[in-house]
């Protein structure tokens, strides 16, 4: 509430689309590091901390193909679509400083975000529904917080509608890395970070970003990802003694 606050009493953007309020990147990590307090102390917060950069959970460097890669390929296929459908979108255009700036920028925010995302929240709900329920209720959570921000920068209700679809498909995707990851909270950063900047990137400073084709991208791409494991666990479940 403070940050919308703030946006509310002074005008600005951080970068175009993202509000004065996206300054609450800061609000997962802290109420993670308040709970983990509660929870055991200084030693429960500083666990919580070191799992910032845990890459060492990761079990193979090629993991790291599907975590950056995989968002901006839906993104650069989405960008095709548009031009083979004949919609007018200007070429990409951007310089190697603006983009080593964003995603320095991108990377200390969905750091402070996963922190409480991956960190604090997905495991135990991983570990009690699986990965399927978990991605839902996570990125439920997740699209939901982002709601004041969005109607802040004058989004409309449909636009919101089709960006919250593609957010949860996006953590579900997340999850299902996150299960396969040991755990990895930098890897979600990571993931988080490159899902930012393609966005950022798209033509032009996202103007251009298709939200609705974009969500529906990531939808398939979840479903292709997470189903095996939703009926695998379906079929565990269903044994006789489970």
């Amino acid at each position: 509430m403070p940050f919308l606050a703030l946006d509310a009493l002074a005008e600005g953007q951080l970068v175009p689309g993202v509000p004065l309020a996206g300054l609450a990147v800061v609000c997962p990590a802290a109420a993670a590091a308040i709970l983990e307090h509660r929870r055991g102390g200084g030693a429960a917060v500083r666990a919580l901390l070191r799992r910032s950069f845990d890459f060492r959970r990761v079990p193979a460097t090629a993991w790291y193909v599907p975590v950056l890669l995989l968002y901006p390929a839906v993104v650069v296929a989405s960008y095709f679509v548009l031009r083979l459908t004949g919609s007018h979108v200007p070429e990409p255009s951007f310089s190697l400083t603006t983009t080593l700036l964003l995603a320095a920028g991108f990377f200390a925010a969905a750091l402070c975000e996963e922190l409480g995302w991956s960190g604090y929240a997905t495991q135990p709900l991983l570990q009690r529904w699986g990965v399927l329920r978990a991605g839902l209720v996570v990125g439920a959570a997740w699209a939901v917080w982002h709601w004041g921000a969005l109607l802040q920068v004058g989004r409309s209700v449909p636009w919101i509608a089709w960006w919250s679809l593609g957010t949860v498909a996006m953590r579900l995707i997340m999850v299902w890395l996150f299960a396969h990851l040991g755990g990895s909270v930098f890897a979600m950063v990571l993931f988080h970070m490159t899902s930012n900047l393609a966005w950022q990137l798209f033509p032009v400073s996202g103007s251009h970003f298709n939200v609705p084709l974009v969500a529906v991208m990531t939808v398939v791409v979840a479903a292709a990802l997470v189903a095996p494991s939703a009926a695998a666990m379906r079929t565990n479940d269903s044994e006789p003694g489970a």
